[in-house]
């Protein structure tokens, strides 16, 4: 979604750290060159100046320009004020669901995704905050609204209000309202109906609704593509009903972002959380740390150990840690690596959440380097048999020969396979006498973890570097540092 705006701020905050000593001219020389970048990515002419005029004010001060590293001293600034943009002064306040049965009032225009992120919310309040939930739809005029909320509440295991047909969206809000309460839900969702645009029908429907259950939340759900449409919507639905939140959809969309970076200026509401995709679990919280993080080349290192916790099992990774500690390394362990890479995203998403990385994965991407290599090196060691696995040392040219044809694959790509097993392991021996395994393995399971946006920019560059270093570690990585793959190697056909 912000690959476009990441790409041109990254190539003048290049130029900045190159100069060294910096004139205020650079700096507003620069920044104007920001302000261009940030309306090109759709964001709203106020909040594109405004942003500009507080960045350009503490940029020039003699702080800045007289720093060591007054590139670094800019893009901290940058960084600051773009979480101050998305989140806001007061920060965003979690959801107001302690007084059970809390309702939480979905509402937005036909087509944004208001059903499928009803139920994203509902999956999320379940499995991620222990919540019994309930979930209702009150469209009665689009055909199969209400059948589709009841299948996905099938799919994700939470229950719907059986279906009265012929009954007003008041009146079903009513009855979630009393089935919830007698059925000791702590959630009620109700998932009103939505218009191609805003009339006022719907806004009477939503008005009616809203009086009769007197929602602890209102989220509005909008379609992050529409750039500033989105905004414009959400500034009429406030108005006529009052939005506590907003929902972001489509947001792993090649768009420009610009609706993100101005809906918190325009409308002053949070935007609680965004949809990255159609799988019911691909809707996450908002953080605007992370977002600046991420805009700004910085990574995400917390979502990267988040992935790593989520996939990981406490036990399977204390097992893995005792097998490295004491130099085991044998091709079940890499193709236990191989499949935990492909669960957090992939080399390519896993780099994107990394420090100065990004780069690198679209490098990739354009020598055709893609995620297919994680496939064919774990298609290449299920045709070993279990001795060949546990002893890879034993394979010779006719073992190669009939693996490789077993896995449809050319002997080249084994040996390619076999040379980063071997460089793994290694790794693993000097990682396992240093103590280095169990601090990394400590910072996997989330322990110690600094927070990137509290860091300064010299501790960012440290941790880029330090992460850089664990590229060849099992889930960081995959690939050992210092290893190039073979021309087409993994290469898209």
């Amino acid at each position: 979604m912000f690959e476009s705006l990441s790409d041109r701020l990254g190539g003048v905050f290049d130029r900045l750290t190159k100069q060294g000593a910096l004139s205020e001219d650079d700096v507003r020389t620069a920044m104007r060159e920001v302000r261009v970048a940030l309306l090109e990515a759709d964001v709203s002419l106020p909040v594109a100046r405004d942003f500009v005029k507080r960045v350009t004010q503490k940029a020039t001060g003699a702080a800045v320009t007289k720093s060591i590293t007054p590139g670094q001293q800019v893009i901290k600034i940058v960084h600051d004020e773009l979480k101050l943009v998305l989140a806001g002064e007061d920060g965003i306040a979690p959801l107001k669901i302690d007084n059970p049965p809390a309702p939480i009032l979905m509402v937005g225009l036909q087509g944004s995704g208001k059903t499928t992120t009803t139920g994203k919310l509902a999956k999320r309040l379940k499995e991620k905050d222990g919540k019994r939930v309930l979930m209702a739809s009150l469209d009665v005029n689009r055909p199969a609204a209400m059948e589709q909320l009841a299948i996905l509440g099938g799919q994700i295991g939470v229950d719907t209000l059986p279906i009265v047909p012929g009954q007003a969206p008041v009146d079903i809000a009513k009855r979630a309202k009393q089935q919830a309460s007698l059925g000791g839900y702590d959630v009620y969702m109700l998932d009103t109906a939505g218009r191609l645009q805003i009339d006022q029908v719907l806004m009477d429907e939503v008005q009616q609704v809203h009086a009769a259950v007197e929602p602890r939340e209102t989220l509005l759900v909008v379609d992050g593509l529409t750039g500033q449409v989105a905004v414009e919507v959400a500034e009429e639905f406030d108005a006529k009903v009052g939005v506590t939140g907003v929902v972001l959809t489509r947001m792993d969309g090649d768009g420009r972002g610009g609706a993100a970076l101005s809906m918190r200026a325009v409308t002053g509401k949070p935007i609680r959380y965004v949809g990255l995709g159609e799988k019911m679990d691909a809707l996450e919280t908002f953080e605007p740390e992370r977002i600046a993080g991420r805009i700004l080349g910085m990574g995400d290192i917390v979502a990267l150990v988040e992935k790593a916790q989520e996939v990981m099992e406490v036990e399977a990774q204390e097992r893995m840690m005792k097998r490295f500690q004491k130099g085991l390394f044998n091709m079940n362990d890499l193709k236990g690596q191989l499949l935990q890479m492909q669960k957090m995203g992939g080399m390519e998403g896993m780099m994107g959440m990394m420090p100065g990385m990004g780069k690198m994965a679209k490098q990739m991407d354009k020598a055709g380097l893609d995620d297919s290599i994680l496939r064919r090196q774990i298609a290449l060691i299920d045709s070993m048999t279990k001795r060949e696995r546990a002893q890879p040392a034993i394979l010779q040219a006719s073992r190669k020969k009939r693996i490789a044809a077993g896995a449809g694959l050319q002997v080249q790509e084994l040996n390619q396979l076999l040379k980063m097993h071997r460089q793994m392991a290694d790794m693993m021996k000097k990682m396992g006498k240093g103590g280095m395994l169990k601090k990394a393995m400590a910072m996997m399971g989330g322990k110690g973890m600094p927070d990137p946006s509290q860091m300064d920019p010299a501790a960012l560059e440290a941790a880029s570097k330090q992460l850089g270093s664990m590229k060849g570690m099992p889930g960081m990585g995959g690939i050992p540092g210092g290893m190039t793959l073979p021309k087409g190697f993994g290469g898209k056909k």
